[in-house]
């Protein structure tokens, strides 16, 4: 019998599901037979881009995906405000750099008002998932905290596709933060830039081993980029011919989407003190957050446009503005980049408000947080322009890329999707937590006495884990020289103690001047250290940052971080020690002063002709108050057989000291009495007088005589201190080692960014 063909004698209808079928098989086939080629296959990474400053940083991953077409299938997908003309149109940049961009999106709602903002990620979560199931990648790189970077990872982790997310952990005090640790936690892979942020992706029960500290992308771009023979023409090509290097400013100032008004009444008092600085500036368009409308407006209404020291423009080419940068005189705003990577070339930054509060900054930033008057802004330009710092690499050593694409050759796409998060083991109380890694993380602390020179490792607690103590040398080269000795020893007793040595804070006698680092004069008991650079030395042997202030300003500094100022925004400490000194805080700042000669409380004076001052002078507090003062008394009433009481017996071998006239004061010995009643008075009239200059809410005494001037001070303000001034409370300080303390905590405080 003759066989027919199986289409024979079927309707068309099955003819069409038997050819569906026969489709189907054939797929399956190749699918087995793709499958059987996968150690051939390339990965395919989708690369998202939404804005100007996201596509600087990824960039570079690009281009080195590009490079190696043999094994990664790059697909560039472009959202957000590369495709508004208002921001430049920054698409066409990445059509100048080569790469064909896979998918435009247009995703933003205009409005530039926090509902734009949510409109806007909802639009992006309705156009993505057609583009991601076309383009249908392997991994999807991500960067940063914007909006538009949200709904990438939500869409991305909804259709259960791998996400490496860069830059992650890292923290800078606004919304940014919720919106960065959102992404992060959607995120499979983290590919993050300093071992903070590496530390608090662990805290946030990431899995180590799929974290990469690799440094920021854009550091391998900037650190290759910064030598050009032609940079001049290239700043000339945007702020004229006649500008100068380091002689012109760069201003770059975004909106912050949960303080909006304030951040434009910034801007506002930002470009009036750039007014008043008449310096030739290059300022760039802020960003398309919530605010930023309000912001140009502001702009437009000072003429800024118009102005011939301001040149206004939407965007720079990443390789311009890395010259730009780099040979300022000064760059102000509180943009990112003004806290990532100026520090890599030393350019003085200064940064406004509270955006960039929490991120790791080098010495070169000058942060101005309660930025309320443009007098307070300006000061600050006056401060740091043309001035140039020390390199820093916190975020980057321009290795970056390679690492990112040795990670991502080692996925492994055979493993299970789903994430795991390694959450800490608790046990009773012995909790592995934040707070444990904190108080690892300590200072060495220096404090250079008239006798003694003590260091100490501190701990972020403000506990004393070890001290050394030895005789202060009497010469320079001797002084420096045991410095470096006992900092090394306690360097190496640092590890066994399970210490992380974060910076050195010195304490010293006499006026410093913290910015440079340098001691400018010293007291008498201290010799030969006078205009003394003592950061170099200890920074270049130690190769850690070094902070230097005076004893008095230290005392202040340990009770705002651990005492009775902590919380406090206005007070005065004063040290009653050998001498008279203290420190101020007002507004949460101290106080340092043009010349920084702020604060030499003791040598406030009290009387025109009263006893002669170590400082030359007479009548000032310290003549009076101070140990050294109540020891010349002590030996004078002794020399005149009156240091006694009645039943005393005063027939004193050792040195007379100021403790011998407060114990006769207290046995009853009237001319002892006397002495101490004028001390405390000439102290009480002092601190009075602060009052009515500064008018702080607290008055914290410490030293040794701290408690016997407690009471007395107290006294005095409530007879001598104008009626709104009696109610403020004078208390003695509960630190045993307040040079010390504070010494710790400018290294504790400022490790990573600079406050004052």
């Amino acid at each position: 019998m003759e066989r027919r063909p199986a289409s024979v004698g079927r309707n068309p209808h099955e003819l069409y599901y038997l050819r569906i079928q026969r489709s189907r098989d054939m797929m399956e086939r190749g699918k087995i037979e793709e499958l059987c080629q996968d150690s051939k296959r390339r990965l395919r990474v989708c690369v998202a881009t939404c804005n100007r400053a996201d596509y600087s940083k990824l960039a570079p991953i690009m281009f080195g995906l590009k490079s190696h077409a043999e094994e990664f299938e790059l697909e560039v997908v472009v959202l957000g405000s590369h495709l508004i003309d208002d921001y430049g149109n920054t698409f066409r940049m990445i059509e100048q750099d080569d790469f064909d961009i896979g998918s435009k999106l247009h995703t933003i709602v205009r409005g530039e008002d926090e509902a734009a903002m949510v409109e806007s990620v909802g639009l992006a979560l309705v156009k993505l998932p057609d583009v991601l199931q076309r383009l249908c990648p392997d991994v999807l790189v991500v960067h940063g905290d914007r909006f538009d970077a949200l709904a990438l990872a939500t869409a991305a982790a909804l259709m259960n596709i791998r996400i490496l997310h860069v830059e992650g952990g890292e923290v800078s005090g606004t919304i940014d933060d919720s919106i960065r640790h959102a992404i992060s936690k959607l995120a499979h892979y983290h590919a993050c830039c300093t071992r903070s942020s590496e530390q608090h992706l662990i805290a946030m029960c990431e899995d180590h081993s799929r974290i990469l500290l690799a440094g920021c992308p854009s550091y391998d771009k900037l650190l290759s980029a910064h030598y050009r023979d032609d940079y001049m023409d290239i700043i000339r090509s945007w702020l004229g011919d006649k500008v100068q290097e380091h002689d012109y400013i760069v201003a770059l100032q975004h909106p912050v989407t949960t303080d909006i008004q304030n951040s434009i009444k910034i801007y506002g008092l930002m470009l009036d003190a750039l007014l008043s600085f008449n310096k030739r500036t290059l300022i760039l368009f802020p960003n398309i957050d919530a605010g930023s409308k309000e912001m140009v407006r502001v702009m437009r209404k000072k003429g800024i446009e118009q102005h011939p020291n301001f040149r206004a423009v939407k965007h720079v080419p990443f390789e311009q503005f890395i010259q730009l940068v780099s040979h300022a005189g000064c760059m102000i705003g509180n943009s990112s980049c003004g806290v990532r990577e100026a520090g890599a070339f030393g350019t003085p930054v200064i940064n406004l408000g509270t955006r960039q509060t929490g991120r790791e900054t080098g010495e070169n930033v000058l942060h101005v947080r309660d930025a309320d008057t443009q007098n307070k802004v300006y000061h600050a330009l006056e401060l740091q322009f043309g001035k140039r710092y020390p390199c820093s690499k916190i975020y980057g050593d321009g290795n970056a890329v390679p690492r990112i694409l040795k990670f991502l050759r080692a996925i492994d796409l055979d493993e299970p999707l789903q994430k795991t998060f390694c959450f800490p083991p608790v046990k009773d109380s012995f909790s592995q937590d934040i707070d444990h890694i904190l108080e690892t993380q300590s200072a060495l602390a220096v404090d250079l006495g008239g006798t003694n020179l003590r260091v100490a490792i501190v701990c972020m607690q403000g506990k004393i884990v070890k001290k050394y103590t030895e005789p202060n040398p009497k010469t320079y080269e001797d002084r420096i020289q045991l410095i470096l000795k006992i900092c090394a020893a306690a360097m190496r007793d640092s590890v066994r103690l399970n210490c992380r040595i974060l910076g050195v804070g010195v304490s010293t006698g006499g006026r410093v001047n913290p910015q440079e680092g340098v001691v400018l004069h010293s007291t008498q008991l201290i010799q030969e250290w006078s205009s003394v650079d003592l950061r170099t030395p200890l920074s270049d042997a130690l190769h850690l940052p070094v902070w230097i202030d005076n004893d008095g300003n230290c005392a202040a500094l340990a009770e705002k971080k651990f005492g009775h100022g902590k919380g406090v925004e206005n007070f005065v400490a004063v040290i009653t020690g050998t001498g008279i000194g203290g420190g101020i805080i007002h507004h949460n700042e101290l106080i340092h002063g043009n010349n920084f000669c702020a604060a030499e409380l003791g040598h406030i004076m009290v009387s025109l002709d009263g006893p002669e001052c170590t400082c030359g002078s007479r009548g000032c507090i310290e003549a009076y108050a101070s140990g050294m003062a109540l020891q010349r008394e002590a030996k004078r009433l002794n020399d005149e057989d009156l240091l006694k009481a009645e039943g005393m017996n005063m027939k004193i071998l050792e040195p007379i000291t100021a403790a011998h006239l407060i114990t006769a004061a207290r046995q009853g010995n009237t001319k002892a009495e006397a002495v101490l009643n004028t001390a405390s008075t000439a102290l009480g009239v002092g601190i009075v007088n602060i009052l009515h200059m500064v008018n702080p809410s607290l008055v914290i005494l410490s030293g040794v005589l701290a408690s016997y001037y407690q009471a007395p001070v107290q006294s005095v303000i409530s007879q001598r201190a104008l009626f709104s001034a009696q109610c403020i409370k004078v208390v003695s300080s509960d630190l045993e080692e307040p040079a010390l303390l504070g010494a710790a905590s400018m290294v504790l405080d400022y490790a990573t960014r600079r406050t004052y």
